[in-house]
């Protein structure tokens, strides 16, 4: 049997779940610890049924209380498993598979969808575009949080497979607290960050939080520095009323990104690529990608009374992002030799600017608990696109020992053009309800209504395309507690996609060709303490159906076709256990099947295919061991299985296991020194495959890293 296939089944064995980390070490805190923590965060955390959350509900829910799958990841699991970004975390979660390679930004796979099908979101508010989700430092955020399957009636469109929402840091009603980390690890990777929370006085707090990170990278040539910050005001301005004021600001730059290892000819059954050449940089010398975002939030939050509350959140984000590279890479027939083409130089502009009012009510309707959410959102999202392609060869290399050249050694480079300009305005309305039928009974609603105006400019001297859309999206489900410590759950959500992908980029033809997508999602679970809650778990198994899908051509994935159909069925499993007071082990699993019902054209027939980039199986676990309060041990893997790269499922790449460990020594109770191993076994292997030249983005080898941190 395949180590992978050994790794996947001690996993199962342990009966799959998310990752916890102890924030406190102390012999005090070998109990069960929960996933989700909001209130005192100096406490254990791990898979926490029933402290109220934000994901999955506007209403306050609690997980158990939720129908449907939800799973956090917070910042002491973040800590646990050296997340160095948002991405890191999230792939931490069920049935999660995030990538980033470069010109998508940041790809999400989950429950048999990909790309634009999962929403990602900022504190919230969809960017409406998959490549302004490139993976931001971990060190400014507090949490991530996942729902699966259609979440349109929280979030609007493009949530078919499920949302995922990246929460930063904000000031909270604390005295004093100081925080901060210092690393260095292999490839010269570093990382400088320090956190301050203050109180000014009885009614005002404030926070700032920055972190500095570079590394020379794992392929040659690839340098990236990045520089985060995140400032936050806190204001009591009476009893009843508070303001809170927001603002993130990121600068990111990487020279000579790497676009992927070409694979070698033929090109056929398992892809592979030259293991000698694995480090090897095909871009130009001076290759570039740049990203400048900055955030600012207004949060006016008003509390009526005990049953009543009002909260405004004003929004506004502006991201300009560039790119100068050369991008495709093609081995001749007999592999001795390597086309360069594809440079591509391009800039993107996008603001976005919108208001959300929320107002929530816990009442009573027929002598039983009956709490309500309902509010408005109103946005305007606009990106303008300045292109520059030219798709011919390029030159032809050796796979090693080649000049790499100038970006304007290219022939017929020059100054950026001003392209296509989308402007998308949403107003939305939505609603939602959790009605107690008997005491152990609950009925919970949701519907939202969006109404987008959307506007394509095309280039200079062509005509506008305009296109009106108006869609229904909702949730019902039913919670039922067979008693305090087992919940059973079902529920039927909808979803609705614009044609294109993301209205915010799409090209005239595919907004005039194609209209919305609808997809529909029946899951049905439980979520339960176990052994004298030594234990918890959460089971969810689902099917989600989606209808007139926008897909990229599988003979040009720079055009879109229509696929009729797409089902994805699912299985996911998570558990937290102490093994004994000093050993606890977290893991989680997930199982998918997703295939296209209907979908053939000129090209082929793909039905009962499966789309590319999806895998059907990811498992991740980790057995924490705490011998005594000064020393911390852990070690991890990661298994996920096979994808396609094309729609025929001709051309694949394997599956793989990871394997980490860490050594966590805490000086005092203000110092802690961690050793880290990463990829382990020095694993080659693709964490995105893609789609039109079959080039195979190499994952990081094994590597080593040590980080201080320190708290007061």
């Amino acid at each position: 049997m395949r180590r992978s296939h050994i790794s996947l089944s001690i996993i199962l064995a342990g009966l799959s779940a998310p990752i916890y980390a102890d924030s406190d070490i102390s012999s005090s805190s070998k109990e069960l610890a929960p996933l989700v923590v909001t209130g005192d965060k100096s406490k254990a955390v791990g898979i926490d049924l029933d402290t109220p959350t934000e994901v999955g509900s506007r209403l306050g829910l609690s997980m158990r209380e939720n129908p449907a799958s939800v799973a956090i990841a917070d910042r002491a699991l973040m800590d646990q498993i050296g997340a160095r970004d948002f991405q890191d975390a999230v792939n931490a979660l069920p049935g999660v598979n995030a990538s980033a390679p470069p010109g998508w930004g940041g790809n999400v796979s989950y429950r048999g969808f990909n790309g634009s099908q999962i929403n990602q979101l900022f504190n919230g508010i969809s960017l409406a575009y998959s490549s302004a989700n490139r993976p931001v430092g971990a060190w400014i955020y507090d949490h991530v949080e996942l729902i699966g399957g259609p979440s349109s009636f929280l979030y609007g469109t493009s949530s078919v497979g499920g949302s995922v929402n990246y929460v930063t840091k904000v000031a909270e009603r604390t005295d004093q607290q100081i925080d901060g980390r210092l690393g260095y690890g292999r490839y010269d990777t570093m990382e400088s960050s320090i956190g301050v929370n203050k109180a000014l006085n009885d009614s005002n707090w404030i926070r700032f939080d920055y972190s500095h990170t570079g590394s020379n990278g794992y392929i040659d040539r690839q340098e990236n520095h990045a520089d985060n910050m995140a400032f936050s005001w806190l204001a009591d301005i009476t009893d009843n009323l508070s303001h809170t004021l927001a603002l993130e600001y990121l600068e990111e730059k990487e020279d000579s990104p790497y676009w992927g290892s070409p694979t070698l000819q033929p090109q056929s059954g398992t892809l592979n690529i030259d293991k000698h050449n694995r480090f090897e940089n095909y871009n130009v010398d001076d290759g570039r990608y740049e990203q400048r975002v900055r955030w600012l939030r207004s949060i006016t939050d008003y509390q009526f009374n005990e049953k009543t509350a009002l909260k405004n959140t004003f929004y506004h984000y502006d991201g300009q992002r560039d790119y100068r590279n050369l991008e495709k890479y093609t081995y001749s027939n007999n592999n001795s030799a390597i086309d360069r083409a594809g440079a591509y130089q391009q800039r993107h502009d996008q603001e976005l600017n919108g208001n959300r009012i929320e107002l929530t009510y816990k009442g009573e309707l027929f002598d039983r608990q009956s709490d309500w959410a309902m509010g408005l959102d109103y946005s305007i999202n606009q990106q303008t696109i300045y292109p520059t392609s030219i798709s011919s060869v390029f030159d032809t290399v050796t796979p090693a020992n080649f000049a790499a050249d100038d970006f304007y050694d290219i022939s017929g480079m020059g100054a950026l053009q001003k392209g296509r300009s989308n402007k998308v305005k949403t107003f939305s309305v939505f609603a939602e309800n959790r009605q107690e039928l008997t005491t152990r009974l609950a009925l919970i609603s949701a519907l939202r209504f969006d109404h987008i105006d959307f506007r394509h400019t095309p280039a200079p001297g062509a005509t506008d395309i305009t296109r009106n859309f108006d869609t229904f999206t909702g949730r019902l489900g039913l919670v039922f507690d067979v008693t305090e410590n087992v919940s059973l759950y079902t529920q039927f959500s909808t979803s609705a996609e614009p044609p294109g992908g993301t209205l915010t980029s799409a090209r005239g033809s595919q907004v005039q060709d194609f209209d919305i997508s609808r997809g529909r999602q029946i899951e049905v679970g439980t979520k339960f303490n176990y052994l004298d809650e030594r234990g918890t778990a959460t089971i969810a198994a689902y099917q989600i159906v989606r209808k007139d899908i926008s897909v990229s051509s599988p003979t040009n994935p720079n055009q879109t076709v229509q696929a009729g159909q797409q089902t994805s069925t699912g299985l996911e499993l998570a558990t937290s256990f102490q093994i004994t007071p000093l050993l606890r082990t977290e893991a989680n699993a997930a199982f998918v099947r997703a295939k296209f019902d209907e979908f053939s054209n000129s090209s082929g027939n793909y039905d009962g295919k499966r789309p590319h980039n999806i895998p059907n199986r990811l498992a991740n676990v980790w057995m924490i061991y705490e011998p005594t309060t000064h020393w911390e041990t852990g070690v991890g893997a990661r298994y996920v299985s096979s994808v396609y790269q094309n729609y025929s499922n001709t051309l694949k790449v394997p599956s793989y296991t990871l394997y980490d460990a860490y050594l966590k020594y805490r000086v005092n109770q203000n110092v802690d020194v961690t050793l880290r191993g990463r990829n382990l076994s020095d694993k080659l292997y693709a964490t995105f495959i893609h789609q039109s030249n079959a080039q195979y983005y190499v994952g990081e080898p094994r590597s080593v890293e040590l980080t201080v941190d320190f708290k007061y």
